[in-house]
């Protein structure tokens, strides 16, 4: 006797008409026909069904303040941080927690269980890391949250960097972030590299830094990154953000560059819809749209994986907590449209993700968590393409979010009254 089954779905890797047994908040069998009972049946109905969708890279202490306390009114990188500079000191803890707990809540309707966000660490007040440390105790039964301590105005550039994001550290914040690019010199920027990873190995912690987030080719602090990554003993546990600078290298440099990443196992977590949008503000035509060598870093082995980063914020006017977003604007950006490119597109919004955020019990095998996702298409193909609607959200075998099926309705002779665009419009590849 089984808590819930899920029947007849397809999943990521291609096997198609699979019985999902769940019992304890676990997937006990993964098999065709499963002959059992429960106290609750969905049936999928040939549709995907998807462990969660993984967001490794976001910004929570900012979202949803698009407007506050102006617009960014030229779109660009750092208008946004001046932005976030005049928000930051007049910003309320109760502010903070109110507009994450919003976010989450559409996050759950899209899918998303599992969620990496910086936390800046600038204001000595440190009211952002308060606020998201009781949002990760409050959301911890239906998403987890993993927080960055963020030097967002630089680590040895801001008066008492240093000093905050210790204490943040201290006060429960996961992980060492950290952003070299913004420092006034490339000197302080590979120092600040050094001396983050070396906090990180004496705490035993992760490094996830945004790192090269520009368009200068001679931004090249990745490096740095991956060489004390080797030199401290942190391999695998260290993210490299953004990387935009790489778009603009020179193929002489990144020859080097890219096997000295894989040899210090770093994640790689580009963020399609901001980097497109932010890089190459500079330029006219031609004209470089910043988003890093996607294919290339995942044909040379590294675990790539894509973030959301902002939702309607100082950066970002738009957003809206779908990481099939993500993915479709990544396989236009990359150029990344055959069958296996879309297949490594969604693994890059989950599985990577996971492997990225080191989530334990993730995936869909017997003992994984049973945290799953059924989709309005039916495969990992179509779900990018469609973006489809979330018809049931699965939190440890118990449903959290429902959405009814997008279904158009058409009046015209001899033709269907309903179309399914999930179903009924399927390529035959």
């Amino acid at each position: 006797m089984f808590d819930l089954i899920v029947r007849n779905a397809n999943l990521p890797d291609g096997r198609k008409g699979i019985d999902i047994g769940i019992q304890g908040g676990k997937i006990i069998a993964l098999e065709r026909n499963l002959q059992a009972q429960a106290g609750e049946e969905i049936d999928a109905t040939g549709r995907l069904v998807s462990p969660p969708f993984v967001d490794p890279h976001f910004h929570m202490d900012a979202t949803l303040s698009l407007g506050l306390p102006r617009m960014n009114i030229s779109g660009t990188l750092l208008e946004g941080i001046a932005l976030w500079g005049e928000l930051r000191p007049i910003v309320t803890k109760e502010e903070l927690v109110d507009r994450a707990l919003r976010y989450c809540d559409l996050a759950v309707t899209q899918g998303l269980l599992f969620i990496r966000s910086h936390v800046d660490t600038s204001d000595p007040r440190l009211v952002t890391v308060e606020a998201m440390i009781e949002v990760r105790e409050k959301i911890a039964p239906y998403i987890d949250l993993q927080l960055v301590a963020f030097p967002q105005d630089g680590y040895y550039r801001s008066p008492g960097a240093i000093d905050t994001l210790n204490r943040a550290l201290d006060m429960g914040v996961d992980i060492v972030g950290g952003i070299p690019h913004f420092e006034r010199t490339m000197g302080e920027g590979t120092a600040s590299v050094e001396a983050l990873c070396r906090i990180a190995a004496d705490r035993g912690l992760p490094v996830d830094m945004h790192c090269d987030e520009t368009d200068d080719p001679h931004s090249r602090h990745i490096e740095a990154l991956a060489a004390e990554t080797i030199r401290f003993g942190l391999k695998g546990r260290v993210a490299g953000s953004h990387l935009t600078s790489m778009h603009s290298m020179d193929n002489y440099y990144v020859s080097k560059l890219i096997p000295l990443m894989a040899e210090a196992e770093i994640n790689v977590i580009p963020n399609p819809l901001i980097n497109i949008m932010l890089q190459g503000r500079h330029d006219t035509y031609p004209k470089r749209r910043g988003m890093t060598r996607v294919r290339e870093l995942m044909d040379a082995g590294l675990n790539v994986s894509f973030g959301h980063d902002c939702v309607m914020d100082p950066w970002y006017s738009m957003g809206s907590g779908d990481m099939l977003e993500v993915g479709h604007m990544a396989i236009h950006v990359a150029q990344m449209a055959g069958i296996d490119d879309k297949k490594r597109i969604f693994d890059a919004l989950t599985v990577n993700s996971a492997r990225t955020m080191g989530l334990a019990g993730y995936g869909l095998e017997k003992g994984c968590n049973a945290d799953l996702v059924i989709l309005q298409a039916s495969d990992t193909l179509e779900a990018l393409r469609l973006k489809p609607n979330r018809l049931a959200v699965i939190r440890r075998g118990k449903v959290v979010a429902r959405s009814a099926p997008r279904i158009g309705e058409l009046f015209l002779d001899g033709r269907p009254a309903r179309i399914d665009g999930g179903l009924d419009y399927i390529p035959r590849y």
